[in-house]
């Protein structure tokens, strides 16, 4: 009740009033409608909700704390939500909101050159995106009418890989050994290696070590590859939604460059942990568990993500998604529930055998067991009419050498076959970071096969290799070129290449060097 005008100075009552009167008049009262549900519980990355009776699979939800999730679980009485971030705040009774709009990511060219995380946060601390463009993290595969053949090769600069397991783009191509063989090194050499070809790299890190990661971010910047990549991460400190998301939301940010007609290579390291992260999202969200404890959909979630990896036709676009999903094995046990599954969806597999990771051979890729199911129809016409038989002939090199261990008496050819096989052992062995272009293995390849090595010590092969590559820029650097536009490698121009790489290696050739291999 206003009180009387006696009981308040007539000046002041009437200000004050006033006042008052007009903030009521100038006040609109704010109507807010929204679905609230509540939290029944909470923990390990997991909560449960109730109250929403139409919520949609995978739609984002935000908790009073400001924490957002994914629905993932949907049943009659409560709804099972992936919590991307931390538990720590969210209790029991709390609100939560739903938002109407799935999980998505930015993408576009303000992410070349920075570290995300797998909402699309920067983590390099080096400010705001920019970016304005957002697309799904999830994503229906391009239907088949959509695809076009792969055609074009996607080089790696490792002579291993191109000669005898190539890799196209558009092409899936797992990458698998035991822990410590060298898998990241083949990814992060392969993304070096674009440079130049206008090939775009995204780097997916899954569950890895901070220590692991920064070293990977760092080679790619000494490398001035890191402006051409994005690097996603969802470190192994991260929540397993956040693991479990990541990979998604990369493939969507590589696929905006693809609509717009791009080539783009994606590494996903590595898919056991992905794995593993959904398994125990799964076991959380009481799904029945099967073999390996891992539940019945595994395999589809790793293949909806593989299958968005193609070539467009020219009229979508014309443009590629390369993936290289790497895969941890136990104990060289590739036929173990996942490797089995990602070798059944993905066109190929490298495989780095410890073995050979221990007795030096790098990279330890053994060529026996890896193969490529498309790459093949992608190679460069010059690698087909060099390296064509390279596979057999090592193959049947191997079987000769664990032969002649048992000490038996072998003929001349068949000593011959080991000494040549010795050296195109040691032209395959290449260290970390040092790439070759096409024309370089192209030299050391022919005259690893030709038999230009074979009077050279097997311990000098490293050294005549890059010489061979020299000589073969210098005497024929037309023929060169041509190669790496993808000329055909015709007898003449071959002639050329074995006589230019004969006389640059004409003085490291000797009677010594059968006492040398002795």
């Amino acid at each position: 009740m206003r009180p009387e005008s006696s009981d308040l100075p007539t000046t002041f009552a009437g200000s004050l009033f006033d006042r008052m009167d007009r903030i009521l008049t100038e006040t609109a009262p704010a109507v807010e409608i929204a679905d609230i549900a509540r939290v029944l519980s909470v923990g390990n990355g997991i909560a449960r909700i109730a109250g929403f009776p139409d919520l949609r699979a995978d739609e984002i939800v935000t908790f009073a704390g400001g924490q957002i999730g994914i629905a993932s679980s949907l049943a009659a009485t409560s709804i099972g939500v992936i919590v991307l971030g931390g538990t720590e705040r969210i209790r029991p009774g709390d609100k939560v909101r739903r938002t109407w709009r799935v999980v998505d990511t930015p993408v576009g060219a303000a992410l070349l050159g920075r570290v995300v995380d797998a909402l699309g946060q920067p983590l390099d601390g080096a400010g705001p995106l920019g970016a304005h463009d957002r697309a799904p993290v999830e994503r229906t595969a391009p239907p088949i009418m959509h695809r076009a053949p792969v055609s074009a090769p996607l080089q790696t600069g490792i002579k291993a890989i191109d000669a005898a397991i190539p890799i196209g783009r558009g092409q899936r191509e797992l990458i698998i050994g035991d822990r410590q063989t060298g898998k990241t090194a083949i990814a992060v050499d392969t993304i070096l290696n674009q440079r130049g070809t206008g090939v775009l790299s995204i780097y997916c890190a899954i569950g890895q070590r901070a220590s692991a990661v920064a070293r990977v971010i760092e080679t790619l910047r000494k490398g001035d590859a890191l402006d051409r990549t994005i690097v996603v991460v969802a470190g192994g400190d991260d929540a397993p939604g956040l693991q479990f998301i990541a990979p998604y939301a990369a493939t969507a940010m590589a696929e905006h460059f693809m609509a717009e007609g791009r080539d783009v290579l994606i590494v996903y390291d590595d898919l056991t942990r992905h794995a593993r992260a959904y398994r125990e999202l799964s076991l959380l969200l009481r799904r029945p568990p099967g073999r390996e404890a891992y539940p019945g959909d595994i395999f589809y979630i790793h293949s909806r993500l593989l299958e968005r990896a193609t070539r467009l036709r020219p009229e979508q676009g014309g443009g590629s998604l390369t993936a290289l999903p790497v895969i941890e094995t136990q104990a060289q046990n590739i036929s173990a529930y996942i490797p089995t599954n990602l070798i059944s969806i993905t066109d190929g597999q490298i495989y780095l055998s410890p073995d050979l990771f221990e007795k030096g051979q790098l990279p330890a890729i053994d060529i026996g067991i890896s193969v490529s199911r498309v790459g093949g129809k992608a190679q460069l016409p010059a690698f087909r009419a060099v390296a064509g038989d390279l596979r057999l002939f090592y193959a049947q090199f191997e079987e000769l050498e664990t032969f002649a261990r048992f000490g038996t008496q072998i003929d001349a050819e068949t000593r011959r076959r080991l000494d040549r096989g010795l050296r195109v052992r040691e032209v395959l062995k290449q260290r970390e970071h040092d790439l070759f272009d096409v024309p370089a293995q192209i030299a050391a390849l022919l005259a690893a096969t030709e038999g230009l090595f074979d009077a050279i010590p097997a311990d000098r092969v490293a050294e005549a290799g890059p010489r061979a590559a020299r000589a073969a820029r210098d005497a024929c650097p037309d023929l060169c070129a041509a190669i790496e536009t993808g000329g055909a490698l015709d007898p003449t121009g071959r002639a050329a290449l074995i006589d230019a790489i004969a006389a640059a290696l004409a003085d490291m050739t000797g009677p010594e060097a059968g006492d040398a291999d002795a």
